[in-house]
């Protein structure tokens, strides 16, 4: 089966490739559509959860192209910080504005300043809309990422565009940096079994 991801993010692109072709599920993604000259929605994520937002863009990617698309959204979330510090939905956006890479990893480095190392954990939603009459949605606590440590020092060596704030997170139990974990490790991480499972069920696989 072929399914559209609906994001522009290549590298999550990557990830989730990877991650649903164990079970026979094939992705493109929006920039191969765009490579085939089709003209992309802009999508207003202005929800106030991770399943809003996904399904305000599965939709429009839906009524866009008419082929069977799923997205998804993801919130950060700290324990032990006042509400208005809570990133939620608006993890790239601070203040009205859109950071980069680099923007992000330097207003997170001085949350941590200001608090103390941050336990954090990712809460993430999936919509998935295979025609008009048949539309799934979950924000499963399966697909809650393990809680993690986020820190002001990033990785040394390794960073990627995209993910800036892995080169920042430490896993909770052993104290080391994401990326000096197994592959492995780092797959269920930055992808929970959770959204492998909720294909799974919607698609009748075993």
């Amino acid at each position: 089966m072929k399914l559209l991801f609906g994001t522009g993010n290549q590298a999550k692109l990557s990830v989730m490739r990877n991650r649903l072709e164990k079970i026979g599920v094939e992705l493109i993604g929006l920039g191969d559509l765009k490579a085939e000259g089709k003209s992309i929605p802009e999508v207003l994520e202005d929800g106030n959860t991770p399943l809003e937002n996904a399904k305000r863009k599965a939709l429009a990617y839906y009524e866009a192209f008419h082929t069977p698309v799923f997205s998804c959204d993801s919130g950060l979330y700290f324990d032990n910080v006042p509400d208005e510090i809570q990133p939620g939905v608006h993890v790239r956006n601070v203040n009205g504005k859109c950071l980069s890479d680099e923007e992000m990893m330097n207003y997170y480095a001085g949350l941590v300043r200001r608090y103390g190392n941050l336990t954090a954990r990712y809460r993430n939603a999936i919509c998935f809309v295979m025609d008009e009459k048949h539309i799934y949605e979950s924000m499963d606590s399966s697909m809650e990422s393990e809680k993690f440590i986020l820190t002001d020092r990033p990785h040394s060596a390794i960073r990627k565009k995209g993910f800036p704030l892995d080169s920042m997170s430490l896993d909770k139990k052993t104290n080391e940096y994401y990326y000096n974990l197994s592959a492995a490790k780092q797959e269920q991480f930055a992808v929970e079994d959770g959204v492998l499972q909720f294909f799974k069920r919607v698609l009748n696989l075993s």
